[in-house]
């Protein structure tokens, strides 16, 4: 009984982390895009550093000077920010809800009498499965995307 209370919180904070994540993960994506799209040519001086484009915004009272390089800078800076956690974050919820409310609850939404499916680990490992299988699937055209 108590376990169905633990798991009702547990994919209550899930949800809602999951959420949070996915809209940081979007909100970057359309300022790195809405940044693309603004890049101004730069003057020479830094074109001869490998400048491809540069741009200057303010924000919350101080001024940033922004610069995209062609290839890479002529040395990289001991700290880099990556933009990376909002998408690793928002994988990781997610799979970790998908646990919580499939998995951990698959007699409520998995089983099927009559079929391989009949049992919380049968469902289980069926949908790690086709997750699994899913992720090697791949179009005919896939080769020409890129």
């Amino acid at each position: 009984m108590i376990e169905n209370y633990v798991l009702d919180w547990l994919s209550l904070f899930f949800r809602w982390f999951h959420f949070i994540a996915g809209v940081a993960w979007i909100g970057a994506s359309f300022y790195f895009i809405w940044l693309d799209n603004n890049l101004r040519e730069p003057p020479q001086w830094k074109q001869d550093k490998g400048i491809k484009g540069d741009l200057w915004a303010i924000h919350g009272g101080g001024i940033y000077e922004v610069a995209k390089y062609r290839l890479a800078p002529e040395s990289m800076p001991p700290h880099l920010h990556w933009f990376k956690w909002e998408a690793y974050t928002t994988w990781l919820t997610g799979f970790t809800l998908l646990w919580i409310v499939y998995y951990l609850g698959a007699d409520r939404y998995l089983l099927k009498e009559g079929s391989p499916l009949s049992t919380p680990t049968g469902a289980t490992l069926a949908g790690l499965g086709l997750l699994a299988g899913g992720g090697g699937v791949r179009s005919r055209d896939s080769d020409t995307l890129a």
